[in-house]
């Protein structure tokens, strides 16, 4: 924790209701045994009371700092998970001989994850400091890690799209060897794609919860879980909007399998956390994760009911994608929020620390 520019850390304000200890310059506030301020006889008789104070920290300041992301950081979460959903799409319609959904996937992944590097090294601020981060590996550091997953992934997404082009080839002159190598080489550069991409879709999740800001950190078991479902509406949503209805039945599968897992996720969020997950509930971030709530919903619904429907599978998927969309920049602006507020990390370090008395009393 920083000091601000005076030189003084911050201490947050309590209140005098039995939150917490009484605030310097209460002198003369008692309490009674139930925890509440006890009042004073003034003249008259009259009963004073010290007004209940404000939660907040000296100087108006947070106690921590907000992530120094933009919302560049909401949009790489987005993209990654696009282009994991779309590997797997792809290489579910490769093994199926779906060649619509096998392409719609490949091309989407490729797009997804250039945009996802430049994204990421806008916000970074100059390109190069990318490549300094492949100059170690660490295990521990989820950073570290994610690049390394987002290096190894790329090229193969790429070699997987580039050979969408080989039936365009011509069959002889010096690209007419290419034609006949490139279906051999995208097959396994597609699969080398997908088995990386379940890393790709959840490791942001893992680099989230890593960080102090309190309502990610708290929520590391389900992170993981909500990216890799968002990952997979997104890959259906993929499928649906591009391929034939009769060819989008392995899309279908996705995008419940996806929300499921979203939809679960996000509930477990909102409810397991208590305090810390009130700012998921709440402000713009409680609003783009009901928002997409319903569009999943309403997404899923469409996708199992009007299959044989090319316009019902597109809205379908158009409603996944803006879900997905939706529930990235929730969950970023919930944990900024958590951070900006002391309340959400006061409160629950005095939670703990009470739970530590107890157990040491009782042992």
């Amino acid at each position: 924790m920083s000091p601000p520019a005076n030189g003084r850390y911050h201490r947050p304000r309590v209140r005098l209701d039995g939150a917490g200890p009484e605030v310097p310059g209460a002198a003369g506030v008692g309490r009674d045994p139930a925890g509440r301020a006890a009042g004073r006889r003034g003249r008259g008789g009259e009963e004073v009371r010290v007004p209940t104070a404000e939660f907040t920290s000296y100087y108006g300041q947070p106690i921590l700092k907000a992530p120094v992301w933009t919302r560049d950081i909401a949009g790489y979460l987005f993209t990654g998970g696009l282009a994991a959903g779309s590997s797997l799409l792809a290489a579910g319609g490769q093994l199926t001989g779906r060649p619509a959904l096998r392409r719609a996937g490949r091309v989407t992944a490729l797009a997804a994850v250039t945009a996802s590097a430049g994204l990421l090294i806008r916000d970074l601020g100059r390109p190069e400091r990318f490549h300094h981060m492949l100059r170690v590996a660490k295990p521990t550091s989820p950073m570290s890690v994610g690049t390394w997953i987002l290096t190894a992934y790329g090229p193969v997404a790429g070699l997987a799209a580039v050979a969408e082009v080989a039936p365009w080839l011509p069959r002889r002159g010096p690209l007419g060897p290419l034609r006949g190598v490139l279906p051999w080489v995208g097959h396994a550069a597609g699969l080398t794609a997908a088995v990386t991409a379940p890393a790709l879709a959840t490791y942001t999740g893992v680099l989230l919860a890593d960080t102090a800001v309190p309502s990610w950190h708290e929520a590391y078991p389900e992170l993981p879980v909500i990216f890799a479902g968002s990952a997979l509406a997104s890959g259906a949503a993929v499928g649906l909007l591009a391929a034939p209805p009769d060819q989008a039945h392995p899309a279908r599968r996705l995008a419940v399998a996806g929300a499921v897992l979203e939809l679960s996720g996000v509930h477990r969020v909102e409810t397991r956390l208590g305090l810390l997950g009130e700012p998921y509930t709440t402000g713009r971030a409680g609003r783009l994760l009901r928002v997409g709530r319903a569009l999943t919903a309403a997404g899923v619904t469409g996708a199992l009911l009007g299959g044989r429907s090319r316009a019902v599978s597109a809205l379908s998927g158009a409603a996944l994608l803006a879900a997905s969309v939706a529930t990235r920049f929730g969950i970023y602006y919930g944990g900024v929020a958590s951070a900006r507020d002391p309340r959400y990390t006061v409160l629950p370090q005095r939670e703990r620390a009470a739970r530590r008395r107890a157990a040491a009393g009782e042992g």
